[in-house]
């Protein structure tokens, strides 16, 4: 793996999530070194659809060329699990950590499935629909990350799955105004329709109140899915468990705030500060040593149920 593809990879999360940057300094090298290359493909292609760069730019697929890049993004995957050799340094990431970690193809492509429903402007009725979405987008970046760490076996995978879930209804939450600016809704109909919320007036500022309470709900759909993941540390090599704790506490804490702001959750973007996510680590750390003393309960029957992917892929 050259240097300048390494070095690209940790440019890309340095200024795509700062977060995910935090947490990832703790794995081991060859861990974090798999992590960030994961991490640079998965903004690639997000990049990719919008016609952005590292989130960046205006309106989500300005030019409406979304679908063909896609389809270009489907196309370069299979080109990188069938051994081409790729001149694109996310997909030279992509095909370095695959063949090292052994991630079926059907897992950078269910990936990409989540970006093909932001495509098609798909709608959401319910908050089982909003879950099936987040699988794809974050749902699956868990599942590889997981077998990144070490872990093949289903009941750990489930756990990992359930820790992108939370993850993603965390940004959902936060990043409900941000999102209808550029013409993306992730919350359920059914729920836009119980506050009688326009669709298309989701970001006006009379509908504040609604969209906390909204958020809120969100919040606490992602309560069960954190606490679900947590139990999934005891698997994970120690660094690996004490990177995943600290990710787990640092995200959920965006959530909590998001709805303790309430109304002014959107004046400005939530995020955590130095000191907490410093305090967030330090704590992470004593859970991730109590995991190795605790036996796991048996995960909740009411979680959403990921689909079983073979290592033969699709």
């Amino acid at each position: 793996m050259s240097a300048a593809l390494l070095a690209h990879a940790h440019r890309t999360i340095a200024v795509g999530s700062r977060s995910f940057a935090t947490a990832s300094r703790l794995f081991d090298a060859h861990t974090r070194r798999s992590a960030v290359l994961l991490y640079a493909w998965c903004r690639h292609c997000d990049d990719v659809v919008d016609g952005q760069h590292l989130g960046g730019g205006g309106a989500a697929d300005p030019d409406g060329r979304g679908a063909e890049r896609l389809r270009m993004l489907y196309a370069q995957t299979r080109q990188a699990y069938a051994g081409e050799t790729m001149t694109e340094p996310a997909f030279a990431a992509l095909q370095a950590v695959a063949l090292a970690h052994r991630i079926p193809i059907a897992l950078p492509l269910a990936h990409l499935d989540g970006f093909a429903m932001d495509v098609d402007g798909h709608r959401y009725d319910t908050l089982d629909d909003t879950l099936r979405y987040c699988y794809h987008v974050a749902g699956v970046v868990g599942l590889m990350m997981a077998r990144i760490m070490g872990a093949h076996d289903e009941a750990t995978l489930d756990r990992a799955c359930d820790l992108g879930l939370a993850f993603q209804l965390t940004n959902i939450a936060r990043d409900i105004v941000d999102d209808a600016q550029v013409g993306r809704c992730y919350l359920p109909e059914t729920w836009l329709a119980a506050h009688r919320v326009p669709r298309v007036e989701l970001a006006a500022p009379q509908y504040r109140q609604a969209l906390a309470e909204m958020a809120a709900a969100l919040v606490r759909a992602a309560e069960p899915y954190y606490a679900s993941a947590g139990h999934g540390l005891a698997a994970l090599p120690l660094r690996s468990a004490w990177a995943v704790a600290t990710a787990h506490g640092v995200y959920r804490e965006i959530g909590l705030r998001v709805e303790r702001e309430g109304a002014r959750a959107w004046d400005q973007r939530v995020s955590t500060s130095r000191a907490t996510k410093l305090r967030l680590l330090l704590r992470a750390a004593g859970t991730a040593v109590r995991s190795r003393r605790r036996v796991p309960p048996a995960r909740p029957a009411q979680l959403l149920q990921r689909p079983l992917t073979s290592d033969a892929g699709r």
